[in-house]
């Protein structure tokens, strides 16, 4: 007897739904599993298993979620598989005397890092508290390191990371990085970095380098020394080929104070730094108290609608690169300049610059230089071209 065919396609919907619930039934699964425990002292959470984060990461599977309930962790973490780790309000990881656990890309150059992701899929850190002030580090060797991912991808949210920085004894050392992100040749990083508190580090808050990194950089705060002779400080920095987006953060005082004028300069800090790498997005940030406040030593980026306020010794916005864009930005109090243009085919549109020394400064052999509806307040040189270069040295973190 011949089916009907409203049966065929009866069952036809039935079994496409098996993989569909079966794949729904795995992701429950997953849901409900429960959180693996750790606790330094097993009075937070009593029912914990394990009272070091690693010696939880080494017994996890990948996907797992470790929660650190609060307590202090005197370890540094090393996580090579995905999962999730979500610290209690009051869970301070904090090591002592740290060593070297991992090696720069691509100098080789030993690390030690507080927090280091290595080669990881999807791992996601959020709730920490990430603390270097113990870190016995006595040479400019290891670079120190907050939280480090190298050819991993991921998650870093809501986390304080605070005095990755080395001794007062060692001001020079090209060292300290809160947060960075890096590639090997051929590796991918996709890492979002969003509403972390980021403070008293030495070189750099927050940094993605290399080809391959995808870096999303959103509401962070990031905080520098203030005024020192100690080291050129950046914010911020995406470099050498990284991609990206540094969107919605706000990012003060990273001032050298040897920088005392444009012609006696021998470096400055900055509090967004994008050098040799093209096409970054760097909106609705607010930078304030910073020598440079966003400096583009590439192509192709756009700097829009963001707050940048005292650039102290010299400018707002630096363009050194060609066909960027600085778009509907209010800048405002800028020592030397609000805009300050080196390159071929820049757009300068709709900005509010008040209280600079100079609005728009050209430098001479710039060319294709487009302006438009830019407003000027208690500005006495809206726009100043040819001018020679400035010579302008930002030292990023390698």
């Amino acid at each position: 007897m011949q089916k009907p065919a409203w049966l065929f396609v009866l069952l036809m919907i039935v079994f496409s739904f098996v993989p569909r619930a079966a794949a729904q039934h795995q992701q429950d699964n997953r849901a409900n599993k429960p959180d693996i425990l750790v606790d330094d002292d097993k009075v937070q959470c009593p029912s914990a298993k394990f009272t070091s984060i690693q010696a939880a990461v080494d017994a996890a599977n990948p996907g797992d979620t470790i929660r650190v309930c609060a307590g202090i962790y005197p370890e540094q973490v090393t996580i090579s598989k995905a999962m999730s780790i979500h610290g209690d309000n009051g869970a301070v990881v904090i090591p002592s005397n740290v060593i070297a656990n991992a090696s720069d890309i691509p100098s080789g150059t030993p690390v030690a890092a507080v927090i280091f992701v290595n080669s990881a899929a999807t791992v996601e850190i959020e709730g920490l508290i990430v603390d270097g002030s113990s870190n016995g580090i006595s040479s400019c060797s290891p670079d120190f390191k907050g939280i480090l991912y190298q050819n991993s991808s991921g998650v870093i949210h809501h986390n304080a990371v605070r005095h990755i920085r080395l001794s007062p004894s060692l001001p020079g050392c090209q060292s300290g990085e809160a947060i960075e992100v890096e590639s090997a040749a051929g590796a991918i990083s996709s890492v979002v970095i969003h509403d972390n508190s980021v403070w008293d580090y030495q070189k750099n808050g927050i940094t993605a380098n290399e080809i391959g990194t995808q870096a999303t950089i959103d509401s962070n705060t990031v905080t520098g020394f203030g005024p020192t002779p100690a080291i050129a400080q950046n914010g911020v920095q995406v470099a050498f080929g990284a991609a990206g987006s540094i969107t919605g953060n706000t990012i003060a005082d990273n001032v050298y104070s040897v920088c005392v004028s444009p012609s006696d300069c021998p470096t400055n800090a900055t509090g967004v730094l994008v050098i040799e790498s093209d096409g970054i997005t760097v909106a609705n940030n607010t930078t304030g108290s910073n020598q440079i406040g966003v400096f583009i030593g590439g192509d192709n980026s756009i700097v829009r609608a963001n707050t940048v306020f005292n650039a102290t010794v010299l400018i707002g916005v630096a363009l050194v690169g060609n066909n960027n864009q600085v778009r509907r930005n209010d800048i405002t109090h800028s020592d030397e300049a609000a805009v300050y243009v080196q390159g071929n085919g820049n757009n300068i549109q709709n900005n509010e610059i008040t209280d600079a020394a100079i609005g728009i400064l050209k430098i001479s052999g710039s060319t294709g230089t487009t302006r438009s509806g830019n407003s000027f307040f208690a500005t006495p040189i809206e726009f100043q071209d040819p001018a020679p270069a400035r010579g302008i040295k930002v030292l990023p973190a390698h």
